[in-house]
């Protein structure tokens, strides 16, 4: 199983977008509070639609309380537009966790110290004048290729 991890995401829409892509590829949605936003929203209901109720989400308090998970993913792997190495250059493997930051900070310093330049990656860009890709499509990119990568069919 593969895991999807947001850090206190703030767009319900991107939320409920990346909800289906986990509903759709069976893998598990962990989403660390606080969140920009209630469950409830209108906007994450009509992203994630009839989908969501065939998702296994899972709510963590804190990022405390999602590590004390017994059940956690073996490696986690932070996305962001700040590190050197390409997630292309990675060999995901079946329990590994893709953790990705809030729409408009991305994850803390601390997070980033945690997870270390060995486990930080990027998604290339073409472009560099442009910051980044939209939170859904990342986790899509990268859900994806970990998927190929893992053997999914």
């Amino acid at each position: 199983m593969l895991h999807i991890i947001l850090f206190q995401p703030d767009i319900p829409q991107n939320t409920g977008n990346v909800g289906r892509l986990c509903a759709v590829t069976r893998s598990r949605l962990h989403l660390i509070h606080p969140l920009g936003f209630t469950i409830t929203d209108r906007h994450l209901k009509r992203s994630g639609m009839d989908y969501w109720k065939s998702l296994d989400v899972h709510h963590h308090e804190s990022w405390e309380a999602f590590l004390a998970l017994k059940d956690r993913p073996r490696r986690i792997w932070l996305f962001t537009t700040a590190a050197r190495r390409s997630f292309w250059d990675v060999e995901f493997a079946d329990g590994d966790g893709l953790l990705f930051g809030k729409e408009t900070a991305g994850c803390p310093q601390w997070l980033h110290d945690w997870a270390g330049d060995e486990r930080r990656v990027t998604i290339p860009r073409f472009n560099s004048e442009l910051r980044s890709l939209n939170l859904a499509t990342s986790v899509g990119i990268a859900t994806y290729e970990a998927l190929r990568q893992i053997g999914y069919s």
